[in-house]
């Protein structure tokens, strides 16, 4: 089979299940014959023969079964950098750039801060701040052992050695420690929400907090704020329905400063808050 003719087949077969599915069918073509997308254009006469084209129906199966392309491909981009990803771990979420955007505009570029990432998946929060900002030193924590592998394998290929990984449940591994920002992209999702249904190859573990999707934000609203400097800050993603939810959580602890920003789309997505006011 031709290269263009085994990508439009493909692309007819993904286009129930993805936004974008020509180029998911390139992608997973180039994956499997090792060639850059720029040789699909140059050759699109060339042949599949019966093996690589049994290698690449069996990537589309995988698409068109709802595997995200990150599974399949073991790569994100996020931060203008390629993180590897597993099923252990969250895809990175373009709008959790926000979160980093928000860390970096605090964090002054010749600052010797200790950071803390709580639930940190891949890493990829973690080592975006740790590598934008070299001399501080950035605390990695997640409760996953299997996640926890993706982002020390990931802070050692693209951060320059100031990102610790530490296992355990969010701040009990580092509870005698002091941090200057502490951020967060916990679970958030309720546990009978509808849209779980097209996540199944996502951990649920990293993606449901409960009933009314809020544990793991309460529990960081009261345990965070005694890592913290006096006036750190606390950002922590959450889903564009609990802005205020969220702020109630940290109202009650006493927390200060508390400000919800908006996402590229628009949508409150993350709640900054400071110990103990500016």
């Amino acid at each position: 089979m031709r290269l263009d003719a085994a990508i439009a087949e493909a692309a007819e077969r993904l286009a129930g299940v993805s936004e974008s599915p020509r180029l998911d069918a390139e992608l997973l073509l180039c994956r499997t014959i090792d060639m850059p997308r720029s040789y699909l254009f140059a050759h699109p006469e060339d042949e599949l023969d019966e093996v690589t084209q049994a290698r690449f129906e069996a990537l589309i199966g995988r698409r068109a079964a709802g595997v995200p392309m990150a599974y399949i491909t073991g790569v994100k981009e996020f931060w203008s950098r390629e993180f590897t990803v597993t099923p252990a771990t969250l895809v990175p979420r373009p709008e959790t750039e926000m979160l980093v955007n928000l860390a970096l505009c605090e964090i002054p570029r010749d600052a010797e801060w200790q950071v803390l990432d709580l639930g940190t998946g891949s890493g990829a929060i973690a080592v975006s701040i740790a590598c934008e900002r070299p001399l501080c030193q950035v605390t990695a924590v997640d409760n996953s052992r299997e996640a926890l592998a993706v982002a020390q394998e990931n802070a050692r290929t693209l951060a320059p050695g100031n990102v610790a990984c530490v296992l355990g449940d969010w701040t009990e591994p580092v509870r005698d420690r002091s941090f200057d920002l502490i951020v967060s992209n916990p679970p958030y999702v309720r546990a009978d929400d509808a849209a779980l249904a097209s996540l199944g190859h996502e951990p649920r573990a990293a993606l449901v907090a409960g009933e009314d999707g809020l544990d793991a934000l309460r529990a960081l609203a009261a345990d965070c704020a005694r890592l913290l400097v006096p006036g750190g800050l606390l950002l922590l993603e959450h889903g564009a329905d609990q802005a205020a939810a969220v702020a109630a959580l940290l109202e009650a602890q006493s927390w200060a400063d508390i400000e919800c920003h908006n996402d590229l789309a628009g949508l409150p997505r993350v709640t900054a808050a400071r110990r103990g006011g500016k």
